[in-house]
């Protein structure tokens, strides 16, 4: 029996949910969202409990699921192997998109070191494009190296983050909060609307709380209440630290950020401390981008084991590494970054966001459906059944909310890559019959 005293408690295991969320998804929003206004603030409330709904029957499916796979192993207890290989394919094209828009808050953060970055489309791309392929090559040392680099890395943008959410107050003007409230005059459930995709951004990654429910004390209790408790810790801070920015800065010189936090510390205290914790931010966004490559060649590796990916992907060096995979990202996030070019870092951001958060939220519906059977093969009780399917149908809703507020261009990309997806795993699935239909029926089994 394993020892329980070298487990991970409810406290270090909430830490980490809560940590593994921020990485750099706050880095630009207070920017995006001063596009709309100080009104955006209250899609935080909306996100916050879908996110938290989502999280939970994330938590749930890993205790009921115990084989790998993740998202893609739960949408196939529901969906069959075309599920396993569209949620797949979803996320792994869902985290290419966000390592782009990652890379591009870090060039947006580095421009006041290198102006030339901040000066039109080619250079902005150059910058991105240079940071993908340096994250990219840096990971060939394995994953233990990758490992440790985000585990410090990470903090750049914690502390400053939240920082900035316990003594922010000290500076905040309500008067300046208030003459930014809304000034698009947009109605408050269109600006609530069009802020979802920007706050959902920010709870990417959620999906990754039920992963280490081997290594805790009474996984079925500790991994769902450290998935709620670490989601609402990001929240909490997430909440706090955009609404004192929005009452610290004017609103038009906050909309036209390219480093929001940098400029509020610079603001707050000297020129001096605002570089360094740009020095911080571009930091935490290199480790948090250091780490999604892996994550992204890992999945497509996973995804590849299982005979959905080209085998190229499975192939790794020495160190563990996905090396030829890695490459492959390397070129497919090289296209991305080419098909969304904007001399604005903050608007390019925004188009990557929305088909991001598109891409991810179908395989959240598809694997978080998956609970339902997941429940039913293990003979649960009424109540437990009863509580989960409430809590996966506010899921679900706020998945089909988020999905509409999206915007119908990122939905609509969303459809290609999806029906492209569908002819893929058509020409994939005949490894997975034993026989056609039309076999069995000539056999005498319709």
């Amino acid at each position: 029996m394993a020892d329980s005293s070298k487990k991970m408690s409810l406290m270090g295991l909430t830490t980490l949910v809560t940590v593994n969320m921020m990485g750099s998804g706050i880095i630009m929003l207070p920017t995006s969202m001063a596009q709309l206004g100080a009104v955006s603030l209250l899609s935080w409330v909306v996100t916050a409990v879908g996110s938290m709904a989502i999280a939970y029957c994330f938590s749930q499916c890993g205790i009921y699921c115990l084989r790998s796979g993740g998202l893609s192993a739960y949408t196939e207890e529901a969906h069959a192997k075309s599920g396993f290989f569209l949620c797949s394919y979803l996320y792994f094209l869902s985290l290419g998109i966000a390592n782009v828009a990652v890379a591009i808050s870090a060039v947006g953060y580095m421009t006041s070191f290198v102006p030339w970055l901040g000066s039109g489309a080619i250079p902005l791309l150059i910058g991105t494009v240079g940071l993908l392929w340096l994250t990219t090559a840096a990971n060939f040392g394995g994953p233990s190296i990758t490992g440790k680099i985000g585990a410090i890395t990470v903090w750049g943008v914690i502390i400053p983050v939240a920082g900035l959410s316990i003594i922010g107050w000290f500076w905040f003007k309500p008067d300046v909060l208030i003459a930014a409230w809304n000034p698009n005059n947009l109605p408050i459930s269109d600006a609530i609307s069009k802020a979802i995709p920007l706050t959902l951004w920010a709870f990417l990654g959620m999906e990754s709380a039920a992963q280490a429910s081997d290594a805790v004390e009474d996984p079925k209790r500790t991994v769902p209440l450290a998935c709620l408790f670490g989601t609402l810790g990001a929240a909490v801070v997430y909440v706090l630290s955009t609404t004192v920015i929005q009452g610290i800065i004017p609103n038009a010189e906050l909309a036209n950020s390219s480093a929001p936090f940098a400029f509020v510390y610079a603001h707050m205290f000297n020129p001096t401390v605002g570089n360094i914790v740009m020095a911080l931010a571009v930091m935490a966004c290199v480790g948090s981008l250091l780490g999604w490559q892996f994550t992204l060649a890992q999945t497509a590796k996973m995804t590849a084991d299982q005979g959905m990916f080209p085998k190229l992907f499975s192939k790794v060096s020495a160190q563990d590494a996905p090396i030829v995979g890695m490459l492959v990202c390397g070129v497919l996030q090289t296209l991305m970054a080419l098909s969304t070019i904007s001399p604005n870092a903050s608007a390019q951001f925004g188009k990557l966001v929305s088909l991001a958060a598109v891409t991810n939220l179908i395989p959240y519906v598809t694997a978080a459906t998956g609970l339902l059977v997941m429940m039913y093969k293990a003979k649960v009780s009424t109540g437990v059944y009863t509580r989960n399917t409430t809590l996966l149908l506010i899921a679900v809703a706020y998945s089909l909310y988020a999905l509409y507020a999206c915007g119908k261009d990122a939905v609509f990309g969303g459809l290609i890559v999806l029906t492209f997806g569908y002819l893929l795993y058509g020409f994939l699935s005949k490894r997975f019959v034993d026989a056609s239909p039309t076999a069995q029926t000539r056999a005498g089994n319709p």
